[in-house]
């Protein structure tokens, strides 16, 4: 009787994959600069706090120094975390995905 070898292949990056993390660089990046511009609008901040608060809000980071002052931006502030965070979370699931993947293709 014949050994028999029977190797798994490590799972190969779908072209679905790569089109999914693309799309939520993009989605992150577009996310992040338009809701610069309404806290610059909005608050009337400078665009380099506007990106500062942006990106300190999506990371639930929260230094406090920089905080909404109207209404219109508090209501916008908590619409943007739950996205924001909820976007950050599955492009974070994907891109750490893809790293496994081509961890595992370059052991085998």
């Amino acid at each position: 009787m014949e050994d028999i070898e029977i190797r798994a292949e490590p799972p190969s990056e779908s072209i679905s994959d790569k089109h999914a993390y693309k799309i939520l660089v993009a989605a992150v990046v577009l996310v992040v600069g338009m809701t610069t511009v309404v806290y610059q609008l909005l608050e009337d901040w400078t665009w380099v706090d506007a990106f500062y608060f942006s990106t300190v809000a999506v990371t639930t980071v929260g230094f406090g120094d920089l905080v909404p002052s109207t209404d219109a931006s508090k209501l916008f502030t908590v619409l943007y975390v739950f996205v924001g965070v909820a976007l950050i979370g599955t492009y974070l699931n994907v891109a750490l995905r893809r790293r496994a993947t081509m961890v595992a293709s370059r052991r085998s």
